[in-house]
């Protein structure tokens, strides 16, 4: 089928020139000095595959891509509507459809490989999944964000419970080792043995754990300063950056050279430290973003160097990509709707090592694909 044509606009060494394109070429260059090295994106609409068994997925909390190229989601079968979930209501309402159990596996052409999740014995299970992230070891960690997920539980890749860190009840604050507070991200860095957690929508912390005694090693807030819990002021986009982070700490992502960047996302911004904690820089993004924020995922792009930085907008519906070393904006794609390669409240993002993009949505309840097309990882 030949795809539908549209008029672009792309911005290219300052100039504006319009192009007749198919729909599906999504990603505008803002810089032509090195265009063929920067990532640009086709939507693939045959990802993923039907599900079986009349499954459907609800809010998508987390996506992420293991070693193996596989991808993993975890969704929230609970935010699914009762026409949406018809056909497990008693009676059954209409022919489609069950929620899916909440964590899935899928293989880069949209095959689902196993799923799982939910209450089980020896352990409870989280009010709202929120975080998912997967090992080399074939440990699958996933967190939660109701009022009283305070845990992070950690599975095989089958789903067998194996422990966690904290305990499903009411946080506490944010200088609490012992318990966590509606974690959002999770990060392994498999050099050292930690892991990293986004904490989240309750606390106002990066905190870091032993990942495989479980033990406290440091946590720390905005700009590396202890963080606290005081009231703050609303964000102001003209206003000077708040010290502390705002609510909630929405993602965690570690590079190869020793940097983590953090989520600050309902203040607009990606804040980067050393791993102990030292504050590095901080860039900011469609400052004027209220509300919800700009900064909801971020996703190192997958060369040697993880030139650019992958950043997904929620807000504006949008994917950025980044020069990581310096933050600055060198193409974007995505808007607001419901078509394929658009967002409704686009949520979560993952990247896999041939530079496909994995992008899940909360409104949207759909999870998307889209091909690398340009040579950037030649």
């Amino acid at each position: 089928m030949t795809p539908t044509l549209n008029r672009a606009r792309f911005k290219l060494s300052g100039l504006i020139v319009s192009a007749c394109i198919a729909s599906s070429a999504l990603l505008a260059p803002l810089n032509s000095a090195n265009a063929a090295d920067i990532p640009t994106f086709a939507v693939d609409t045959s990802w993923p595959k039907q599900l079986p068994n009349n499954w459907i997925l609800g809010q998508i909390g987390g996506i992420t891509v293991d070693w193996q190229g596989h991808i993993w989601v975890i969704h929230r079968p609970r935010s699914l509507t009762e026409n949406e979930k018809a056909a497990s209501l008693t009676p059954p309402r209409a022919k489609c459809c069950v929620p899916a159990p909440p964590v899935l596996e899928f293989d880069a052409d949209g095959n689902l490989l196993r799923a799982w999740g939910g209450p089980g014995a020896g352990y409870q299970w989280v009010g709202r999944e929120h975080g998912i992230v997967v090992d080399e070891h074939g440990f699958v960690w996933i967190g939660g964000n109701a009022d009283d997920d305070s845990a992070i539980l950690k599975f095989s890749l089958d789903g067998k419970y194996l422990g966690q860190i904290g305990k499903i009840a009411p946080r506490t604050n944010s200088n609490d080792t012992t318990q966590l507070g509606k974690p959002a991200g999770i990060a392994i860095d498999k050099a050292a043995d930690e892991l990293y957690v986004a904490d989240g929508y309750g606390n106002r912390r990066v905190i870091v754990f032993d990942a495989t005694t479980l033990a406290y090693k440091r946590h720390w807030g905005g700009y590396g300063n202890r963080p606290n819990d005081d009231p703050q002021p609303p964000y102001d986009p003209g206003g000077s950056p708040q010290h502390q982070f705002g609510n909630p700490v929405h993602c965690i992502k570690l590079s190869n050279d020793g940097l983590v960047y953090v989520c600050d996302r309902s203040q607009d911004r990606v804040q980067v430290f050393k791993t102990d904690g030292t504050f590095v820089k901080e860039y900011f993004y469609e400052k004027k973003t209220r509300g919800d924020g700009a900064v909801f995922d971020l996703a190192l792009w997958p060369d040697p160097k993880q030139t650019y930085l992958l950043n997904a907008d929620g807000a504006n519906n949008e994917i950025r990509v980044v020069k990581r070393e310096d933050g600055s904006v060198v193409g974007t794609f995505g808007h607001s709707g419901r078509n394929a390669g658009q967002f409704a409240l686009l949520h979560v993002m993952a990247v896999d090592q041939n530079g496909n993009i994995y992008t899940g949505e909360v409104d949207g309840k759909r999870i998307q694909k889209f091909k690398l097309t340009s040579g950037a990882l030649k």
